[in-house]
């Protein structure tokens, strides 16, 4: 059973139908006493990253997460749920990240030309092709971005590249943590097929532990 973190931040109903669709077994969770039962944790968000670490807090979310990770558990975040991984960020110099990777995440750049957020399709450079969610999915696949903030490129946990204004990283991966920029519940039948590869990927480590 995947779980869906509801903190009141997150792209919920597209995320849960995608799975659905699928006949992949998830269910929202609502509350830390909720995630009994449930073998990969997802981790959605959408707005700012500060109101979203704020909100996850509230929802008393953050230690589970963090020991949730630390224990080797499958987990994937997704747009924020990305972000969320680092230190800090820009956008909201005041608020903590779970600080699951070093390191903090950067607005795009102002300048003419440039269109912030970046809305739309964009092409994601696989730069660790081991990594299980890119199991069928071509290199240089399109997804569907909405962000204004990005992690810098060439980190050591950096698994896929997106070039707007420069590279940045797209998705990131290290051990059992796995986590995508753009939104998969929106990227049509790629988007889908990685959320079928999480599946597949954290059922097959749950059952080897």
């Amino acid at each position: 059973m995947i779980g869906i973190l509801d903190y009141e931040a997150g792209n919920l109903g597209s995320v849960t139908n995608a799975f659905r669709f699928l006949d992949i077994p998830a269910r929202v969770v609502t509350k830390p006493d909720a995630l009994r039962g449930i073998e990969a944790m997802v981790l959605p968000g959408v707005g700012a990253f500060g109101d979203c670490l704020r909100k996850l807090r509230a929802r008393g979310f953050e230690a589970p997460v963090k020991t949730w990770i630390a224990e080797g558990r499958p987990f994937l975040g997704i747009c924020v749920g990305l972000q969320a991984l680092y230190d800090g960020s820009e956008e909201s110099p005041e608020e903590s990240g779970l600080g699951v990777f070093p390191g903090r995440i950067r607005r795009f750049a102002d300048r003419p030309g440039l269109k912030v957020p970046q809305i739309g399709w964009n092409s994601v450079r696989q730069r660790a092709r081991a990594c299980p969610l890119f199991a069928g999915i071509p290199d240089e696949a399109y997804f569907y971005f909405v962000h204004s903030f990005r992690a810098d490129a060439n980190l050591p946990e950096t698994a896929g590249e997106t070039e707007y204004d420069g590279p940045f990283t797209s998705v990131v991966w290290r051990d059992n943590v796995m986590a995508i920029q753009f939104h998969p519940e929106k990227s049509q039948n790629v988007g889908l097929m990685l959320l079928q590869n999480f599946a597949d990927w954290a059922y097959e480590r749950t059952a080897a532990r």
